[in-house]
């Protein structure tokens, strides 16, 4: 995956690049057409100004809050060798833990009048379908650090912050796909509206 993720990288701002040119040259051969020009005046404000825009959708965020849970999750020692007693305690209090999350979160959204449905009563859509990713990345994110602490893999905070940094340094290579790929939807968005 390594070594693919550079040349997809590329492939995607090649693909914008070529986007900018090819819009520029079918506005001007077609103008009645509807294609926008990237390279125009209003092409040019739309990609600056709608940039930080663009790039700021729920996607990132999930993205950032699964590769927190991922590292919490990683660097737990759950995987690990699990014959201790202080190990089988831990795994015993993450799962209840996690048993106890999973009933609030339940709660909270399926009883009649809960906080998490909406307005008329759905589960979808609903503040719990908007939700979702981020209440189970929280949910493993936190049983991870349950199992740490109790198993003696996390013996300050300092270790729980590089586990979660670490989950984030995993995911740097997808953060720079993300900001490719979005760019690159909503350009073909601006261009053929």
């Amino acid at each position: 995956m390594k070594k693919v993720l550079p040349y997809i990288v590329l492939a995607l701002f090649g693909a914008e690049l070529l986007l900018m040119l090819l819009s520029w040259i079918l506005s001007a051969a077609m103008p009645m057409s509807g294609v926008r020009s990237m390279l125009s005046g209003e092409g040019i404000r739309w990609f600056l100004g709608h940039f930080a825009h663009v790039l700021a959708t729920p996607v990132l965020v999930w993205l950032l809050l699964l590769a927190m849970a991922y590292g919490s999750i990683r660097h737990c020692g759950i995987f690990e060798d699990r014959s201790s007693y202080r190990s089988r305690r831990a795994l015993w209090l993450s799962a209840l833990y996690l048993i106890i999350y999973i009933g609030v979160v339940l709660l909270m959204a399926v009883m009649p009048h809960a906080v998490l449905l909406s307005a008329t009563g759905d589960l979808w859509p609903s503040p719990f379908s908007a939700s979702l990713v981020p209440l189970v990345a929280f949910g493993l994110l936190s049983m991870g650090v349950v199992y740490g602490v109790v198993a003696g893999t996390f013996l300050s905070f300092s270790d729980v912050y590089d586990a979660l940094l670490h989950g984030i340094r995993q995911a740097a290579p997808l953060l720079l796909f993300y900001v490719l790929a979005a760019q690159l939807y909503y350009s073909l968005r601006f261009v053929f509206p």
